[in-house]
């Protein structure tokens, strides 16, 4: 697989990462099947996991992925190269999603994440989205404290605007970008507010979520006759096209397809490995 500078970090990791939040939320498989996830998704190449605190059922869960990931890790014989990210900065009250980006409670997510994670320092702990209530820099200010005191590696940020993100940039040096983004969700790839354009000018890594659509939209972008001609082409899934047109559209993408299945994982493997051309790609436009 393709490698690539990871953002402002001196790692360079292959451009498909694994998001691991189908392993913990409602649905969930059991934790056998998880870890033969992260098994062959780390024996195909796969060498960064995007995980969160609150990628779990509830507040009585918090940390379940964090703890999942961290186990599948310690058995892999590749875990010396491979790169957890996680995130704080939400809450799981009886299941809901809701914000808390206080100083106070993300120094003590962060401290909770460190002990999940069994690590003494995380390589990218990213806020999971600014917080109405809080001012962004207060949050980014929480974040930088934690990296200055060697919690934190790096700093990232999710579900930012190109405003928030030169905001944080004042504040401290931010390796990624974690927005959702898809075929029919380009708002952070066009338009008068294009976050990847800023990720690119200054070197900075841009994580798309969903990247097939998510829970809801998976099935409405596979079901897609353009994507099935062109998947029908190429002699793949249409879940493999929807993976390599977002590689396709700029070489700081570092897509983290969510899987709780070895094969989902090997799949999105092989989605980096296909070439569009540009006839496939003005057909997609």
């Amino acid at each position: 697989m393709r490698t690539a500078r990871f953002g402002t970090t001196n790692d360079s990791l292959p451009v498909m990462g694994l998001g691991g939040m189908p392993m913990s939320i409602q649905g969930r498989p059991d934790e056998a099947q998880s870890l033969r996830t992260i098994a062959a998704a780390l024996d195909a190449g796969m060498r960064l996991i995007d995980t969160a605190d609150v990628y779990c059922l509830d507040q009585h869960d918090i940390g379940h992925n964090e703890r999942v990931i961290a186990k599948g890790v310690k058995a892999s014989p590749h875990r010396a190269d491979v790169r957890i990210a996680t995130k704080g900065g939400l809450l799981r009250p009886d299941g809901a999603w809701t914000s808390d980006a206080s100083p106070a409670h993300l120094k003590k997510a962060c401290d909770a994440s460190l002990k999940a994670l069994g690590v003494d320092r995380i390589w990218l702990y990213q806020l999971h989205a600014p917080d109405g209530r809080v001012p962004l820099l207060d949050s980014v200010a929480a974040l930088k404290a934690l990296k200055d005191e060697g919690k934190i590696e790096h700093v990232g940020l999710s579900n930012v605007t190109s405003a928030q993100l030169d905001e944080a940039r004042a504040v401290v040096p931010i390796a990624s970008v974690q927005n959702r983004c898809n075929l029919e969700d380009r708002r952070s790839i066009e338009g008068q507010d294009c976050v990847l354009a800023r990720c690119e000018a200054h070197g900075i890594a841009f994580l798309p979520y969903s990247p097939v659509g998510g829970g809801r939209g998976r099935a409405r972008l596979t079901e897609r006759t353009d994507v099935k001609r062109i998947a029908a082409k190429h002699g793949v899934s249409a879940y493999e096209i929807l993976l390599a047109w977002l590689l396709a559209q700029s070489p700081a993408m570092f897509p983290i397809p969510g899987a709780s299945r070895p094969e989902s994982a090997i799949s999105s493997v092989h989605a980096a490995s296909i070439t569009l051309d540009e006839g496939d790609l003005a057909a997609l436009a």
